[in-house]
């Protein structure tokens, strides 16, 4: 059998588009043609069919909305839907609902679906984190988040959604919060073979975030030469000691950050405030944290104009720690462009500065979860910094990423920007 004839590649390995119907029926000839595209190509007919699948969710989510405005009954539709598609009732009812939200409250998002810039996967964390709205406010998110969705990761969109439909309606996202810490509870689900699920559900987030930091600083202690569990099941092991017998390692205070404007802080504003490894939470619910009695306040001082950290209070710490600390708070997660993990995690290490002349010691120290430093010393991956803080990540098959921490607070503009605003310059 003849093999289909591929794009012709020379000896360099330059990335050229590739016609996906041509690859999808050469693919049914001989899938080893596989084997003949380089690296580069192999990435970039990903991207491309990733693209295409976004087109096609789109409209399929189209033909879903149109069903429903001609169906009165969501539920039947739903079921329908399920048998067509071979899915559960639940998930074909989340596919209405989203289609029907992107239609008529989201029709920016929708856009960038139609345009192959965004699949249905983190289309939804728009359409549920938006869903609680009123149909305006909704409208005004979609149009805060219509250029800073493409190219962002799911966690990343949850964010940003939640920062933005928390600005839209403060009041709201504070009752939501409100009522869903009254709905917290623990759950068990038996399972088969001997095991079961055990969750807390609701729970505070500062909290929360703050149990798992010290299951996780224990079981981290535990992985001496002698011991055969992972770090999974330590910490699996060491949660069910603290709860059995109140023992599971030394009692100690855990740090989270939570990073709260002072105008909230002073409640004359409802901006929402970030917790670190979690994402925004209502301004209420900071104020009702930050005043709490074991909390420890630092000062941070910001750039006004980017919402960037440039100074960070030095009240507790040794001199010679001060740089990574600097680090960790203005950094808050991994600086891996996408990672969510937060720099509790992390270890903070020097990087390489763009130009020849290196960068001043808290510039170019950068915080990294375990995972990506060792991906950061690997010679076919280039991490650098940029004059602006900015981290330039290149992967092998020549694509490239940028991280820059998210500001504090919205930049806010200089005397002389006021001044030629009220001129109508």
């Amino acid at each position: 059998m003849n093999h289909p004839e591929l794009p012709n590649t020379g000896t360099e390995k330059t990335v050229e588009t590739t016609d996906l119907a041509f690859l999808l029926r050469a693919m049914q000839t001989n899938l080893d043609m596989f084997e003949q595209l380089h690296p580069e190509q192999l990435m970039q007919v990903t991207r491309s069919a990733s693209s295409e699948i976004a087109r096609l969710q789109a409209l399929q989510l189209h033909c879903l909305a149109g069903l429903r405005r001609q169906r009165a009954d969501r539920r039947e539709l739903a079921s329908e839907t399920a048998l067509a598609l071979s899915i559960t009732d639940n998930r074909a009812g989340a596919m209405i609902s989203a289609a029907e939200a992107l239609t008529s409250r989201l029709p920016r998002t929708f856009r960038l679906m139609d345009n192959g810039s965004l699949d249905l996967y983190r289309a939804m964390k728009v359409t549920d984190g938006t869903m609680w709205l009123s149909d305006h406010n909704a409208r005004l998110v979609d149009i805060v988040l219509e250029g800073r969705l493409s190219g962002r990761n799911p966690t990343q969109i949850r964010k940003a959604t939640a920062y933005a439909a928390m600005k839209a309606d403060p009041e709201g996202a504070a009752n939501r919060a409100s009522r869903k810490r009254g709905e917290r509870r623990v759950t068990l689900h038996q399972q088969d073979d001997g095991v079961a699920h055990l969750s807390v559900d609701n729970a505070p987030a500062e909290k929360a975030n703050a149990a798992y930091l010290r299951i996780d600083k224990i079981a981290r202690s535990l992985r001496t030469g002698s011991e055969n569990r992972t770090l999974d099941q330590l910490r699996t092991d060491v949660a069910l000691d603290l709860l059995l017998t109140g023992k599971g390692g030394a009692s100690e205070r855990t740090e989270v950050y939570l990073y709260v404007d002072l105008q909230t802080y002073l409640g004359l504003n409802d901006s929402p405030a970030e917790l670190a490894g979690h994402g925004h939470v209502p301004g209420e619910i900071a104020r009702n944290i930050a005043t709490g009695p074991d909390t420890t306040l630092r000062r941070l001082i910001t750039d006004p104009l980017n919402g960037q950290v440039i100074e960070v209070g030095k009240f507790r710490y040794r001199p010679s720690v001060d740089v990574g600390e600097f680090a960790r708070i203005r950094d808050r997660e991994c600086r891996h462009p996408g990672c969510p993990r937060p720099v509790h995690g992390c270890a903070t290490e020097n990087t390489a500065t763009e130009s020849a002349k290196p960068g001043s010691d808290a510039d170019s120290t950068l915080s990294y979860c375990p995972r990506h430093r060792r991906l950061k010393d690997r010679v076919d991956w280039e991490y650098k910094v940029r004059a602006n803080g900015t981290l330039m990540v290149a992967t092998p098959t020549g694509l490239t990423a940028e991280s820059l921490p998210s500001p504090l607070h919205e930049p806010r503009p200089s005397s002389e920007q006021l001044g030629e605003t009220r001129l109508g310059a």
